[in-house]
């Protein structure tokens, strides 16, 4: 059975007149991290993502600004979720189609369970709606 995204939240020490630390450990990332990469000044005209993994499990954590991720199971489940909290994940299973749209000022850290392979990726979404359509027939 596929998962569903979901909100996981990371440690937060300090307070607001110190300012705050953020650490995590395998215990909020359920998974081995084999990738770190972030991405920054994205126009806010442009969408990124579009697309699923077929095998990787990703967390998305906006660093700054405020991130509008969008979200879609193999069962057609549509979510749109909130990033604006740098101690707040959101937590993207393999099969998941996602989208993101930025602030400006937004910079997302994504943490991957798996290295870059362009070949893992479902970057058409007539593709991903196939693949959707068999899941449900192999139920």
């Amino acid at each position: 059975m596929q998962q569903n995204p979901r909100k996981i939240l990371l440690n937060k020490h300090g307070s607001a007149a110190e300012g705050y630390l953020t650490a995590t450990t395998k215990t909020e990332i359920p998974f081995p991290i084999k990738r770190v990469f972030w991405t920054y000044f994205t126009p806010q005209s442009v969408i990124r993502g579009r697309h699923a993994h077929k095998k990787t499990t990703i967390v998305l954590i906006a660093l700054s600004g405020k991130i509008i991720v969008t979200t879609e199971t193999l069962a057609g489940k549509k979510n749109t979720f909130v990033l604006d909290s740098p101690n707040v994940g959101l937590l993207i299973p393999p099969l998941v189609w996602h989208t993101q749209r930025y602030s400006h000022t937004a910079t997302q850290l994504a943490i991957a369970s798996r290295p870059y392979d362009p070949k893992e990726y479902i970057r058409s979404y007539e593709t991903y709606k196939k693949i959707a359509s068999r899941y449900w027939i192999n139920l």
